[in-house]
């Protein structure tokens, strides 16, 4: 079992201690359902943000999350890897409680006010007002599980304890149980990452807790009413590849919802900024050229459109572009460092040729058809040409290019690399009639610094190479060269 927040917080000291406390605050019992239904409510009467971090789906996935959670239905979350889905499930613990009452010691995460266990009913009716009362933080009321063949209905509802047994007690006595996983998230949020992976068998351990809300356990005559949130995930293909959910269990959940990934250009950008981890600076148009990549590739016929690309394929592709970057400005620094004379060091900015590299670091994260193998760097590379031509006709429409033209139209060439430096590019180029205002739709402002204008550079370069008004050729050390087309 995991929680998103692996340092359990500490209850304010202005909490009820005793159940007599609890009482006289007001305090009512409400289901896991009850509580996240009038969270959700008051959030959105607030207009407060209902599913941070969660970026394409507003009105399409969460209108239909907000109802099923209204409903009070468990919920199964069906779409292609990458599409958020444990994501969106996780953020659901947010909308608990902040502080909840539990007895102190229960394994169940018992309230004070509704106890389940024998134990815990002769605790209370003993203590009475005077019983103590701990408090749970919702980051301690969300459990998950991901999916694997070889889990087992005691991983996941409990089995008999030999230990206990040792120790004395009968086989009839219900403490000789060692609760399994979802009762132990009892009062909160359970989550099956990758249900159809489990067992038929281990699946059907699971219709209680789904119908009934409670649990069997080997020949005990146990009644647990338990009181959580089931919420599982699946990839639809999974039906029929690895596994599937069997028919009774898809029948208990109340909501099937279907994900999806982002459906425009703007939302795949937002989710690039959102979740990269970028070490070095990547100018926008750059981003887009690796968002329009990633949409291509999804949509590309060569591959697999029953795995789908993955959300991550871009995030990995802005970071691994990022890296590029910074791996060369940190050769041109030791190259530039080996003189006496001080040179201004190299700051690492992505230019549109460093995303090159993806085509073999990531072609892994990819699916491709069957006839295509051994294609599948080309194919990339195909689609990251076509991706970077989009984008310089969506960036640079209108604009007149004639001064990066005129540059190699008496023979001139203009070399560029993964270790040119900026100052080596700018400097091949000159003053450039236009470039200030290629600048300007770039986004980089009025004073960009020399390594955003050799971005803008490059990829002015390679735009009119891939719509034929430069030539290019790509020399043994691996430095690109434009130049004319004769």
């Amino acid at each position: 079992m995991t929680a998103p927040n692996p340092v359990t917080p500490v209850p304010p000291a202005d909490l009820p201690r005793t159940l007599g406390a609890l009482r006289a605050a007001g305090h009512r019992y409400r289901t896991v359902k009850q509580e996240l239904r009038d969270n959700l409510i008051a959030r959105m009467r607030a207009g407060a943000d209902r599913f941070p971090g969660i970026v394409g789906y507003e009105d399409t996935v969460l209108p239909e999350v907000e109802r099923a959670l209204l409903a009070g239905h468990d919920v199964v979350l069906l779409g292609e890897r990458g599409q958020g889905k444990t994501r969106l499930i996780r953020s659901l613990a947010a909308l608990l409680d902040e502080w909840t009452p539990v007895i102190p010691g229960s394994v169940l995460n018992e309230h004070p006010l509704h106890p389940l266990t024998p134990a815990s009913r002769a605790q209370v009716a003993e203590a009475g007002d005077d019983l103590p009362v701990g408090w749970l933080h919702r980051s301690m009321r969300y459990g998950e599980k991901l999916a694997t063949p070889d889990t087992s209905v005691g991983d996941l509802i409990g089995d008999v304890d030999p230990i206990r047994i040792a120790e004395g007690r009968t086989l009839g006595d219900p403490e000789t149980i060692h609760f399994g996983l979802v009762p132990r998230t009892n009062r909160g949020i359970f989550a099956v990452n990758e249900l159809p992976d489990l067992a038929e068998r281990i699946q059907v351990a699971l219709l209680n807790v789904l119908e009934e809300r409670d649990i069997q356990v080997r020949g005990y005559q146990l009644r647990l009413p338990l009181d959580l949130l089931l919420v599982a995930s699946a990839n639809p293909e999974d039906y029929t590849n690895r596994g599937r959910i069997i028919t009774p269990l898809k029948d208990r959940f109340g909501a099937e919802i279907r994900t999806h990934y982002p459906v425009d250009l703007e939302l795949e950008l937002a989710l690039i900024r959102q979740e990269s981890d970028l070490v070095a600076e990547v100018p926008e148009h750059v981003l887009e050229v690796l968002a329009r990549f990633a949409r291509a590739v999804r949509e590309s016929p060569s591959v697999d459109p029953r795995s789908g690309v993955s959300a991550r394929f871009a995030i990995a592709a802005a970071e691994t572009v990022a890296a590029a970057a910074l791996r060369r400005a940190a050769l041109i620094g030791a190259a530039s460092g080996s003189g006496d004379e001080a040179v201004r060091p190299e700051v690492p900015v992505a230019r549109v040729g460093d995303a090159v590299s993806v085509t073999s670091t990531l072609r892994g994260k990819v699916e491709f058809e069957s006839g295509e193998e051994g294609r599948e760097i080309e194919i990339l590379a195909h689609l990251l040409r076509t991706a970077t031509a989009e984008t310089f006709r969506a960036r640079l429409a209108g604009l007149d290019l004639s001064g990066f033209t005129d540059l190699v139209a008496e023979g001139t060439v203009i070399e560029t690399g993964e270790l040119v430096g900026s100052a080596d590019l700018l400097r091949q180029v000159g003053t450039v009639p236009g470039l200030a205002k290629v600048l300007d739709r770039l986004g980089m402002g009025d004073a960009p610094t020399p390594e955003e204008a050799a971005a803008g550079v490059e990829f002015v370069l390679e735009g009119l190479h891939l719509t034929r008004r430069l030539g290019k050729d790509v020399t043994d050390t691996g430095r690109t060269v434009y130049g004319g087309r004769g």
